[in-house]
């Protein structure tokens, strides 16, 4: 008997069909991993799994038993629990209360919540599952990696048994990565059934025993993990052979152009905390400066207030010769800064506009889109048709909202919109997070054909083969300052590590 089994599972929106007629079986006390381009119907056939819609048609069979789930709750009492990329936590409540959350213990005789009793009830379970976590820790106070073990104690609280994860290491740092993973050889060890998706190979070869490839919602393929590699499993998604590393070819940009500098850039946050100081560096035309760190050390205030979306409260930049410091996100476009940000909701998209509007999203007044302050709603159509084929976003209809489309293909819609405005310096933010394979491969070439057209480039990224793959240079940062610059030729991931860790690195 299957933990879950799957015949002819069919899900359409209108004519679009996102799921075709899937039939898979995941085994008991294993990890399978599910893999597939960006809107190949991975999180879609996850979320009739969950509960959170309905197949068109089709069977699901969990424990031996076909269920037609309602509701997450139906799923949760029927033995499924989920972990969303995008965590479903309340910030200001401690982490036994988002635990307990809709499953409040009250005391005798009373309605009134007993959180003495649930905090040891977490604390137990905290324990047993060997977590670094404390029960009364504010949620918005620690990291990003707690913030998923508390999300994974919600469900094993529920006493699931088969647990989903809908790409759990999109904005994980390597150490929590590995901390994660090793947490899923625990569990699959304690008996539980997961379910992993992800656009990581390393991470499918390393704990999966078995990998099932979605493309365009059709199976493509299951095979055994230790039957095949990340080659052929990278193949099957993209449907040709992918180059896992990129070829660079280095250069020496010392004797080009400044095009970028940042001098002794300092900002605080809204407690008045020092959380970037003294920052300084200098990127020269046809050069990429990228920019590694454990997550939370200050480069995401940094990107912000390059963008325009903090304030240096010290310091200067410039774009050439021209004072740029504390300008808006618009003014730094109109002067010739694309703009990558990392958090493609909150600082790239409009989720509620049409594909159309977001891809001229602060470009709106350009003349290529807009004459006499009127939009030009051919020019804006066959800019963003262009831009749609070119980057190959995968849209059900060009004009349907981003919020229809994958966490992929939204990434791709800023990707297009900044690398295609012809951009003097580009500051790009975690460009492939939560992308696939295919796609990373795509975006990486992207970004040094522009550092081939002699752009200035600043590269942050979690992910450390990323900036190694890519940089010219590399500064690395920790507690708000920059710990160590690396020759990105020469650099290793030992030494950049020391220096993300705080210690001077040889």
């Amino acid at each position: 008997m299957y933990a879950i089994e799957t015949i002819n599972l069919t899900k359409k929106f209108g004519d679009f069909v996102a799921n075709d007629n899937i039939s898979i079986t995941v085994n008991k006390g294993e990890i399978t991993a599910i893999v597939g381009e960006n809107g190949a119907g991975k999180t879609t056939l996850m979320n009739m799994f969950f509960g959170l819609q309905r197949p068109t048609s089709g069977e699901l069979i969990v424990d031996g038993k076909k269920v037609a789930f309602n509701s997450s709750l139906d799923a949760i009492n029927c033995g499924l629990g989920m972990v969303h990329q995008h965590f479903k936590l309340v910030p200001s409540l401690t982490v036994y209360e988002n635990i307990m959350l809709g499953a409040e213990i009250t005391r005798k005789k009373s309605p009134l919540i007993d959180k003495k009793v649930e905090k040891k009830e977490v604390q137990k379970i905290i324990e047993e599952y060997k977590f670094e976590l404390h029960a009364d820790d504010v949620v918005e106070n620690i990291s990003i990696g707690a913030k998923q073990r508390v999300e994974i104690l919600k469900m094993l609280y529920r006493n699931v048994d088969i647990l989903i994860f809908d790409e759990p290491t999109a904005v994980l740092t390597p150490q929590e990565v590995d901390e994660l993973l090793i947490s899923f050889k625990e569990l699959k060890n304690q008996g539980k059934t997961i379910i992993l998706i992800t656009h990581k190979l390393r991470e499918v070869m390393e704990v999966s025993d078995q990998v099932i490839v979605i493309k365009r919602g059709r199976i493509i393929g299951s095979k055994a993990t230790k039957d095949t590699d990340a080659k052929e499993i990278a193949r099957m998604m993209v449907g040709r052979e992918v180059v896992m590393n990129v070829n660079k070819e280095y250069k020496d940009s010392s004797k080009n152009k400044t095009a970028y500098s940042v001098k002794n850039i300092s900002t605080k946050n809204n407690s008045g905390k020092k959380v970037i100081e003294d920052i300084s560096f200098e990127i020269k035309e046809g050069e990429i400066l990228g920019v590694a760190g454990v997550e939370g050390n200050g480069q995401s205030e940094l990107v912000k207030v390059l963008s325009g979306l903090m304030v240096a409260t010290e310091g200067e930049v410039y774009l050439y010769d021209k004072n740029i410091t504390n300008k808006w996100p618009d003014e730094l476009r109109s002067s010739g800064v694309g703009i990558v940000p990392e958090d493609r909701y909150a600082q790239g998209l409009c989720k509620d506009m049409t594909i159309y509007e977001n891809m001229i999203a602060g470009y709106h007044s350009d003349d290529k889109v807009c004459k006499n302050g009127i939009m030009r709603r051919n020019e804006i159509e066959g800019l963003s048709d262009g831009l749609i084929e070119k980057y190959d976003i995968r849209v059900a209809e060009k004009n349907g909202n981003v919020s229809q489309l994958s966490g992929g293909n939204a990434q791709k819609i800023i990707v297009a919109r900044e690398f295609d405005s012809n951009p003097n310096v580009l500051i790009v933010s975690q460009p492939t997070r939560g992308v696939d394979i295919g796609s990373i491969e795509f975006i990486h070439n992207k970004i040094l054909e522009l550092r081939n057209e002699n752009k200035a480039i600043l590269l942050v990224s979690s992910e450390l083969t990323e900036i190694m793959n890519l940089s010219d240079r590399i500064i690395v940062m920790y507690k708000g300052r920059i710990a160590g610059e690396v020759d990105g030729k020469k650099a290793t991931s030992a030494q950049l590590g020391l220096l993300m860790a705080g210690m001077a690195a040889d």
